[in-house]
């Protein structure tokens, strides 16, 4: 039997379709309801930024349905991004090492403890049965020769309660040998390996599309970037990085992909993250009626 497939987008409070895709004057407290009405599941993208604080938490978990679900991105210290400190909850700001820009040094001990606090505010979506999977975004500087994927074994460890997701960005890790080495790392550890819809080109900041491991039995992943080299590799805004709008066959191709994943795993999760005005919801809402999820007049639903 094929598995479930989960289609949303990397936020539901983008300012592109905020301000494109959303009703006008919608107010902020009524978006996630009425995203989670269109779509079965959201990546939490501002946890990536900042720890949410529980009781927010709590309020997703009563704004959206009951079979919703929230795939977490981890805070940008533990994928090895900059981090100012006061990125860091209040209250372990205190004594922490950083650079002399004012970026964390994560330590063992940091990990560990901004894992615990994650997981802790984050509870309620996991009590309730909404939590999908925690997303790892590695940064690209994440590269082997200066890095081993051992070095995540405390992290993966500390985890291991919950499905956890890893999206690599240095595309040296599936290039000829190591491509067999890495993908043993995720199915040896039961971690997803994030594949990916990218831009053409073997830059080393590109992963190929394609590559549609399945690592572990009940969750693939599937994150869509568009395919805008140039504006990949060089642009400095999220719009100017990620907005593509897909073609019909474009995501017809993606479809075909993400079926054969579900024939190998129990969920697919498929998050756009194409970010530019509403190109990531309409092409998830078009990739669901491709899968026929969406039922006639669907996307017409209102508040």
């Amino acid at each position: 039997m094929a598995g479930r497939i989960l289609v949303g987008t990397s936020s539901w409070a983008d300012p592109g379709f905020v301000k494109e895709w959303y009703p006008p004057r919608m107010s902020a407290g009524e978006r996630l309801p009425w995203y989670s009405q269109r779509f079965e599941t959201v990546e939490l993208n501002s946890s990536f930024y900042a720890i949410p604080d529980r009781n927010t938490v709590h309020g997703w978990v009563k704004a959206t349905p009951d079979e919703f679900i929230f795939d977490v991105k981890l805070h940008r210290a533990l994928s090895r991004h900059a981090a100012p400190v006061d990125s860091l909850p209040p209250d372990m700001r205190e004594g922490v090492e950083a650079d002399g820009r004012g970026r964390v040094r994560l330590t063992p001990e940091l990990e560990l403890a901004l894992a615990g606090r994650v997981m802790e505010e984050t509870a309620p979506l996991a009590e309730a049965g909404k939590l999908g999977a925690y997303l790892l975004q590695l940064t690209p500087a994440f590269g082997p020769g200066r890095h081993r994927l051992e070095e995540l074994d405390s992290l993966v460890e500390a985890f291991g309660q919950h499905r956890l997701a890893i999206e690599l960005r240095h595309r040296g890790w599936v290039r000829d040998k190591r491509r067999d080495d890495t993908l043993g790392w995720f199915s040896d550890r039961g971690v997803a390996f994030v594949c990916v819809d990218a831009p053409p080109g073997d830059q080393i900041p590109i992963m190929p599309s394609g590559l549609d491991a399945v690592t572990r039995d009940d969750l693939a992943y599937l994150r869509l970037h568009g395919r805008n080299t140039d504006g990949y590799l060089t642009g400095r805004s999220v719009a100017e990085r990620f907005g593509w709008r897909y073609t019909d066959d474009e995501l017809e191709e993606v479809e075909q992909r993400v079926v054969q994943m579900a024939e190998q795993a129990g969920e697919v999760h498929v998050a756009f993250n194409n970010n530019r005005g509403d190109d990531a919801p309409t092409a998830a809402q078009r990739m669901r009626a491709l899968l026929g999820q969406v039922p006639p007049g669907e996307e017409q639903l209102t508040l």
